[in-house]
């Protein structure tokens, strides 16, 4: 297995709201004048792609032995380090991508904050041109397995037929969201909060990795005994990660299976 399960935080671009718009006002007006100027616009206040800025990319690498789960950078890491930091990922490794309204959501933030920040990764944009192997099998065709957009695929690429993860999570037996929400993350953020996003980060990754195992023992990709064992590995890991949110994590899928 050469699997990276990956979830994205984000917040207003301020700095391009004010470029965009010619404001000379403090962060959090800027970030109002977006969401106004967004409901005129659609009538919905969740901005363009482009206007998201990235404040976390947490993953789970599945690869060979190991199996563990981070956020990518430091906490004071910036935007363009952090995306670099994913796409040298994909660079060096080429793993399966799993996501969650990947197709949908992160990767197109993450295509025009790599746009922004001038941020190459030849493997993640091959369609076959220089491997073969990628013309059948890339990241950019929402019907290819090299990104498996799990949301996607379980509604059948139907939007009416989509659902959030948490309630997915919850109605397989899983934890869902711990204490937290994506619609909270601006107001962490602008009170520093960004260990917490980070943490809330990785367990929508692990919710979406056991998602993601169900989805592969459905599909014949697991066998039953392959796909309890990567769910014991996992615990494991959880149990001897010796990180709060991590542990809680752990103790609420327990709970919940009991």
């Amino acid at each position: 297995m050469n699997v990276l399960v990956f979830d994205i935080e984000t917040v207003p671009d301020v700095a391009a709201g004010r470029r965009l718009y010619h404001l000379d006002l403090a962060d959090e007006d800027v970030a109002r004048v977006m969401v106004h100027r967004r409901r005129e616009e659609s009538g919905q206040e969740f901005l363009r792609h482009y206007l998201h800025k990235v404040v976390a990319i947490s993953v789970l690498l599945r690869r060979n032995d190991e199996c563990r789960v981070w956020s990518l950078g430091d906490p004071a890491a910036s935007e363009a380090e952090i995306l670099a930091r994913f796409f040298e990922g994909i660079e060096r490794f080429s793993p399966t991508l799993v996501s969650w309204n990947g197709g949908g959501f992160d990767l197109p933030v993450l295509h025009y904050r790599a746009l922004l920040h001038k941020i190459p990764c030849g493997r993640y944009w091959e369609t076959g041109d220089e491997d073969s192997a990628f013309r059948w099998n890339n990241y950019l065709s929402r019907y290819h397995a090299r990104h498996t957009d799990v949301m996607d695929v379980l509604a059948g690429y139907q939007a009416r037929a989509t659902a959030p993860l948490d309630e997915i999570s919850a109605f397989l037996g899983f934890p869902g969201k711990q204490g937290h929400d994506g619609a909270e993350v601006w107001d962490r953020y602008r009170r520093g909060e960004i260990a917490g996003i980070r943490d809330y980060c990785e367990t929508d990754v692990l919710n979406t990795y056991l998602v993601y195992l169900r989805l592969e023992l459905m599909r014949g990709h697991l066998a039953p005994e392959a796909h309890r064992q990567e769910e014991e590995r996992l615990k494991t890991v959880l149990a001897a990660a010796g990180r709060p949110h991590l542990s809680a994590f752990l103790q609420a899928w327990e709970t919940a299976g009991a």
